[in-house]
């Protein structure tokens, strides 16, 4: 997501099952199909963090990391025994005839303190802004049991048994350089989410939803934002040529390790090609040699997602357009500028309407095209979303175009329960508006489905108080756009 600025205790132990393959082959009905050995473990002991505060509820460590075989963390009741599962992946997506309806599930693998602020209160300590300083300024032992908490709580298989009843059929999966079980250095950043991440992998197969898998956060960080990791104005990695080289490591591991257990390979999140010209060179340099990795390590059936680099989409006309199976990421927000934020309601949703024919010449002649981030959101007055201890530019508590004040934040994040029937009304209309534009192309993944204390921006809270319809072919403003 685009800056301006650079729960209960667990209820059970969480049991291990680590997953041998046998084989991977093609079955009768054309499907791949892979068959595991499971070998459960009946206990799974408990991480106690190394720290005067005690972590409360503190949880489960993760099965160990292998870089060859990778394992799968389940939470499993009752009897274990040693069985011999199969798994049979989805069907390819038609990506040419289906429309893209997913969500993002931010702030699991990757921590953004608008997201969950509370992961960031509760280190008593206000240096602590994003993931590197998370594992910089904190005992490592006390913030490994934060994360490990995190990881098996923030998301469980609930939410994708939600996701699927609510007509999505995609999700895209935001994880880090530093989760990936490789040889490399990780600096400060709290490494172990990859047997989560597998589990989220498992999930998702499980429940009928495919996979965008979005490497998020680069060495060096490939934006400067919280959200790849690391927030510094000063983001190095189109600076030296290792960085570029470690990350393309990273998606090679991915490749080989999960690239038949997803439908789509993200290669980066938000290259900054607008700092300037060697951020722009870069990332051409890597998309190449990012798809190029992926179809080694992983074959030619995984789709790759690149991204504009925030250089709009016909920046790219005609790039990749002879690679097979790509398709372009494009984020849309309207709130990280005063020009942005002072739009009308129905300014917003009159700019996103005249989008159509810059989407859909797009489309025509070069990659597919998914909106992989955009939210309902029209303030920037989610906390901390501009930065832990940055205010917000509505409110006029930051103000980097100047001292203007917008209007108040009350009502406008936060519960839903605070917003107005109006406020309410419009959120599904701006919702359906940008929908319809995005299915002009090949469809959209909103941006998130859950925040703490943001429900302008979840999709989870949006379809309970109805600004987001349980069924996204459900319309009360058909024509919107014409």
């Amino acid at each position: 997501m685009y800056r301006a600025l650079f729960p209960s205790a667990l209820h059970t132990l969480l049991l291990i099952s680590t997953f041998t393959t046998i084989v991977s082959a093609a079955g009768p009905d054309g499907k791949r199909t892979t068959k595991c050995k499971v070998k459960r473990k009946d206990s799974q002991g408990v991480l106690i963090a190394q720290n005067p505060t005690p972590v409360q509820n503190a949880a489960p460590s993760p099965p160990a990391q292998t870089t060859s075989n990778p394992t799968s963390t389940q939470i499993v009741n009752g009897n274990q025994n040693d069985t011999l599962l199969t798994f049979t992946r989805l069907p390819p997506f038609d990506y040419q005839n289906r429309k893209v309806r997913g969500v993002n599930l931010g702030g699991w693998f990757l921590m953004e303190p608008w997201i969950t602020p509370s992961m960031f209160e509760k280190t008593g300590n206000e240096g602590i802004v994003d993931e590197y300083t998370f594992g910089q300024y904190q005992d490592r032992g006390y913030a490994s049991g934060l994360l490990q908490q995190h990881w098996a709580t923030w998301y469980t298989e609930q939410d994708f048994i939600e996701m699927a009843s609510v007509g999505l059929n995609h999700i895209r999966l935001p994880i880090s350089y530093w989760s990936v079980p490789i040889d490399q250095d990780t600096g400060p950043y709290i490494t172990g989410a990859w047997p989560y991440i597998l589990q989220a992998l498992d999930w998702a197969n499980a429940h009928g939803l495919y996979v965008i898998l979005d490497l998020h956060g680069a060495p060096g960080s490939q934006n400067g934002f919280d959200n790849s990791g690391q927030r510094t104005g000063q983001p190095s990695w189109a600076y030296d040529q290792a960085f570029l080289d470690r990350t393309l490591n990273v998606l090679d591991a991915i490749g080989r390790q999960v690239g038949d257990k997803v439908e789509v390979i993200e290669l980066l999140n938000e290259i900054s090609g607008f700092r300037d010209q060697q951020w722009v060179d870069a990332a051409k340099r890597f998309w190449q040699a990012g798809y190029d990795r992926i179809r080694a390590a992983a074959g030619g059936e995984v789709k790759i997602m690149i991204g504009d680099a925030f250089l709009g989409v016909h920046s790219w006309d005609g790039y990749l357009k002879s690679g097979q199976g790509v398709m372009m990421d494009l984020h849309v927000y309207q709130i990280f500028s005063n020009d942005e934020l002072r739009r009308s309601w129905d300014d917003h949703v009159s700019f996103m309407c005249n989008r159509v024919s810059e989407f859909t010449s797009y489309t025509s002649n070069n990659l597919w095209l998914v909106m992989g981030e955009w939210s309902n959101a029209i303030t920037d007055c989610a906390k901390y979303l501009n930065g832990r201890g940055v205010g917000a530019r509505w409110d006029g508590t930051y103000t980097p175009g100047g001292g203007e004040v917008l209007g108040t934040c009350q009502g406008m994040t936060g519960s839903y329960t605070t917003f107005s029937e109006d406020y309410k009304r419009f959120l599904r209309k701006y919702w359906e508006t940008q929908v319809s534009v995005a299915e002009k192309v090949n469809g959209w993944v909103y941006w998130t489905w859950k925040a703490e204390n943001a429900d302008d921006w979840s999709y989870q809270k949006g379809v309970e108080a109805g600004f987001i319809p349980r069924n996204p072919d459900d319309r009360l403003y058909p024509n919107i756009c014409g």
